[in-house]
């Protein structure tokens, strides 16, 4: 694969580290290791950096004045999107859809919404249950009859173009590995809009690696999101001039940990950000890689990840989004993390 041949906007801190962590491994029994893409460096870092390196130098190239995007109230990618646009001298639009119905004022102004509006993005509020890539689509149309040169990124900058970000990061994290004589035997992640999880099996697929990926599912049912990954991994490769490395049972997802539902705290999800951050130093937040590790520590402990097994957990950022969920946290101090099984 050369990734070259397509525009780019390097913006990220590239490679992000591969690191163990000593101290998770030792409470859950395996072989854990931390993909810092928290440390990407755009307005706090975050996965949506290394797709929009991709989306962006797009939308430059066709000239665009504004950039457009949309998600949910503490949504990381419209964060690291306006801070993107910021960059390169763009005005931003983001509209934000009501999921949770949270009220409380740090949910609503504080975290990611305070950052969305610092880097100096307009935005706009939509009731849960829009269709919010046809309310995106009216409002570029209501611009572009302004006489703007608008450009649209999909939720969670998942499309063929942003999915190129994280083919880029398979190869990254491969050769890390090799570097360090680690074999990995699994990579885990929190998994929503399809994208992260689509790129990473494209690009190891593409590479021959031999690598699983299990995504973590944060709103979809497991049909839905496996279908949602797959069919924009095939787009994915075929934009890479290699269609059908993709098989479709390649594309592996569980969705027991969602909880009520997309943007909602689960305990479990809680745990895992206390556990990290008592253990390791590291946040996690509660929309997505929370999810995803308190998934990874769950199958730990049921022994569905097997005790030889080393773990790549890819960290996809949002420690900004904590600040909106303050009132989740009871702020006394949690039990010590049981041992795995």
């Amino acid at each position: 694969m050369h990734l070259a041949r397509f525009p780019r906007i390097r913006a990220a801190h590239l490679p992000t580290p591969l690191e163990p962590l000593p101290r998770l491994s030792k409470a859950l029994r395996r072989e854990i290791w931390i993909k810092r893409d928290d440390c990407t460096g755009l307005s706090t870092g975050g996965n949506k950096t290394r797709k929009l390196e991709f989306l962006m130098a797009e939308a430059e190239a066709m000239g665009a004045d504004l950039v457009m995007t949309q998600g949910a109230t503490q949504s990381n990618h419209a964060r690291q999107t306006a801070a993107f646009a910021a960059k390169l001298g763009m005005r931003c639009h983001i509209l934000l859809e009501d999921r949770t119905g949270y009220s409380d004022p740090n949910y609503t102004t504080n975290g990611n919404v305070l950052l969305d509006h610092l880097h100096g993005a307009t935005t706009e509020v939509h009731p849960g249950g829009t269709d919010m890539a046809a309310a995106m689509e009216r409002v570029a149309e209501a611009k572009r009859d302004e006489g703007l040169r608008v450009y649209t990124i999909p939720g969670g900058g998942s499309n063929p173009t942003g999915a190129l970000g994280y083919v880029n990061c398979a190869m990254e994290l491969v050769a890390q590995a090799n570097d360090s004589g680690l074999a990995i035997d699994r990579i885990v992640h929190a998994t929503g809009s399809s994208g992260t999880q689509a790129g990473l099996v494209t690009g190891l697929a593409a590479i021959n690696a031999g690598i699983p990926v299990l995504g973590i599912g944060t709103r979809a049912p497991r049909d839905k999101q496996e279908q949602m990954v797959f069919d924009l991994a095939m787009r994915t490769a075929e934009r890479l001039g290699c269609p059908g490395a993709v098989a479709r049972d390649m594309v592996v997802a569980n969705t027991d940990y969602v909880g009520e539902g997309y943007g909602l705290p689960t305990p479990e999800g809680l745990a895992a950000i206390r556990m990290f951050a008592e253990l390791e130093g590291l946040l996690l937040d509660p929309v997505y890689s929370a999810k995803g590790a308190a998934g990874m520590v769950d199958l730990i402990r049921k022994g569905e990840i097997g005790r030889d097994e080393r773990i790549v957990f890819l960290h996809t950022g949002g420690a900004a989004g904590l600040f909106g969920y303050d009132f989740a946290f009871s702020g006394g101090q949690s039990a010590a993390p049981a041992a795995a099984g």
